[in-house]
């Protein structure tokens, strides 16, 4: 694209890759080599380059704007490693610093500045790992994520976070030993306070420095492509942090944000929101992802507070009903309707997934069906309950348990992944490990029983860092996980730590787990009803027909002689059970195999009898069927 068509398409909300047309690139003029500088600020009153070769604002070079708001400049003074900002004279005559909203590396925080640095293109060798994507997508195969935030699932004896030439060498064996399919990155884009979480972004297209260099990331992601494990990152196009020298305010107008001052001001995060009905935000936040899946090969992005973006009255602030009377977000729902039309346009295999937390807009399937064109959403619903459900004493559950069974009335609504994430492990809500009723040993059976019903839940699923091995504190952004609690002298933690492991690859090897996740074609239930002892049974089923039969006893009660009606007659065996000592129970082996009866069970005509274990779950499997 040249130049004058990437600034025509910048301007209609088309151009999908401005990071090409804007911040620095490499140019010659007149026989000089050196750099041309492009930036927006239409509004700006004057605008001049500043950095290293300028002796900051000693010098400035001054800045040309053409008819679309844009200023540009080239120069041979800059070096290569050099910094650079833009000095902006806003409207109404303020100067400020600000950073390039295009900038790819930047400096050292607190610091803002971007470097003029060249990063040679990699020569990738994760062929055979995008091929197989491509060709096996992700809807009808196991996904199981291991959520991460970078800054602190470990770090160094300073406090300083692992760069990820670090977790190269330590996550990715992790991920493997635990039989993970996917990990999952809280943001990694540049923020100013590491309190945010990288919730509150200031650059689109940097990776947050304390985190390493974006070669350092991409040797990451192949890492992570060539041990088979795909990786997803956070992305938050809805709003971006208010610090006076990113993007607030660029030219002393409304430039990247509302005009309406209301509308502009997230008053509940303390942000600023995108006008995501200006073409050149379109262009810019669209550029941005598309930029993160093209240069890091990632096979997700997960769109962080989309309810933000959906409806005006989301915030705790004021609001103006749209032009139809209601409190959709018009722009806000057509943006992510276009950012999923390009992107699956462009990368069909890449799962693009919602974090969203109402149920009054489709968001999952395609555009022309009504949908948001995402592939899966987050059942924030489910895990609400469910965690609800595992905090109270099993005394009440009987009267609540409608808590574990409600999700089936809505289970094929949309595509949804089955969260346990970051967000319900801070702020007084205590680990999930900590959720759990009763003393240390319950809460251990509480957790696998928990875990256990994830994975046979239909849906994708995520455990946040942490949770695999039952860490007891709430998560701490500025610090390591609690890896000591794997040498605590009970072996509980370090057991649970293998029962995850066992866990994902007991997912992973049975196709009835995952291939019909989106069907009715794969669940079965067997007894939704059983209030009174608190057990669950369903089944689910591959394409073949291959069953799992799943029973969940949620009270700390063994069931002897517990029997549930099936569909077949056969010899079946326990593959599963939650109590075994290995992980921390006290059955020394499974259930012996059962042979079904001929006996009238609702309507099944064979039933399996066996010992359900206390607060335990068990999965049979049909070994040789027998005639009726």
């Amino acid at each position: 694209m040249n130049e004058k068509e990437a600034l025509r398409t910048f301007g209609t909300g088309e151009n999908f890759h401005a990071q090409h047309y804007f911040g620095f690139h490499k140019a010659e003029k007149n026989g000089l080599a050196g750099y041309v500088f492009r930036v927006w600020a239409p509004n700006a009153e004057d605008l001049h380059l500043i950095g290293d070769f300028t002796d900051w604002s000693d010098h400035p070079i001054q800045m040309v704007k053409n008819e679309a708001g844009v200023w540009e400049v080239f120069t041979d003074l800059p070096k290569e490693g050099q910094i650079y900002k833009y000095l902006v004279k806003r409207q109404g005559g303020q100067v400020v610093e600000k950073m390039d909203p295009f900038a790819v590396y930047l400096e050292d925080r607190p610091g803002t500045g971007a470097l003029i640095r060249t990063i040679p293109e990699k020569k990738w060798k994760d062929g055979l790992w995008l091929g197989r994507r491509k060709r096996l997508g992700f809807f009808n195969r196991p996904v199981s994520i291991y959520e991460v935030h970078a800054g602190s699932w470990n770090q160094n004896e300073d406090g300083s976070p692992y760069t990820f030439a670090q977790l190269t060498k330590e996550l990715i064996p992790y991920l493997v030993k635990m039989n993970y399919t996917h990990v999952e990155f809280m943001p990694l884009m540049a923020h100013p306070l590491g309190m945010s979480w990288g919730y509150q972004l200031m650059g689109f297209f940097a990776l947050e420095h304390s985190y390493g260099s974006p070669e350092e990331f991409q040797d990451f992601v192949e890492a992570c492509h060539l041990n088979n494990i795909g990786v997803i990152v956070d992305w938050v196009p809805g709003h971006f942090t208010q610090n006076d020298d990113a993007l607030a305010y660029f030219d002393g107008t409304a430039t990247f944000e509302y005009q309406d001052h209301d509308r502009a001001h997230n008053y509940r995060w303390g942000a600023l929101n995108f006008d995501l009905g200006k073409n050149q935000v379109q262009s810019f936040l669209i550029s941005s992802a598309k930029f993160w899946i093209d240069f890091y090969h990632i096979d997700g992005i997960r769109v962080d507070a989309v309810s933000n973006m959906l409806y005006l009255d989301y915030d705790e602030g004021p609001w103006q009903p749209n032009q139809e009377g209601g409190n959709r977000n018009l722009e806000g729902y057509y943006f992510l309707q276009r950012l999923n039309t390009v992107l699956k346009l462009a990368h069909p295999d890449v799962m693009m997934i919602a974090e969203e937390s109402t149920a009054s807009t489709k968001i999952t399937g395609r555009r022309e069906e009504g949908g948001l064109g995402f592939d899966y959403k987050w059942n924030m619903g489910w895990m609400n309950d469910l965690l609800r459900f595992y905090e109270e004493d099993p005394i009440y559950r009987k009267y609540d348990f409608n808590l574990v069974t409600f999700s089936f009335m809505y289970l094929f609504s949309e595509n949804f992944i089955l969260p346990f994430s970051h967000d319900e492990v801070v702020h007084g809500k205590k680990s999930l490990m900590h959720k759990m009723w009763g003393d240390r040993y319950n809460q251990f059976a509480g957790l696998r029983n928990l875990y256990t019903y994830q994975m046979c839940h239909p849906g994708k699923k995520l455990l946040f860092m942490g949770s695999e091995f039952g860490q007891f504190l709430e998560w701490k952004y500025d610090q390591a996980l609690e890896w000591g609690n794997l040498e605590e002298e009970d072996g509980l933690n370090l057991k649970m730590q293998t029962f995850t492991s066992k866990l994902n690859q007991f997912y992973k090897d049975h196709k009835a787990l995952w291939q019909l996740d989106l069907s009715y074609d794969g669940l079965e239930i067997i007894d939704a009803d059983n209030v009174d002892q608190s057990v669950l049974s369903f089944i689910r089923k591959d394409a073949k027909g291959d069953m799992l039969i799943c029973i969940f006893n949620m009270v700390p009660v063994e069931r002897r002689h517990f029997k549930i009606g099936v569909p077949l007659a056969g010899i079946y065996e326990e593959i599963w059970n939650t109590e075994l000592e290995e992980y921390g129970g006290v059955w020394k082996e499974h259930n012996e195999t059962v042979q079904t009866q001929k006996e009238l069970w609702k309507h099944y005509e064979n039933t399996l009898c066996f010992t359900l274990p206390a607060l335990g779950a068990s999965i049979w499997k049909i070994k040789r069927r027998l005639r009726k």
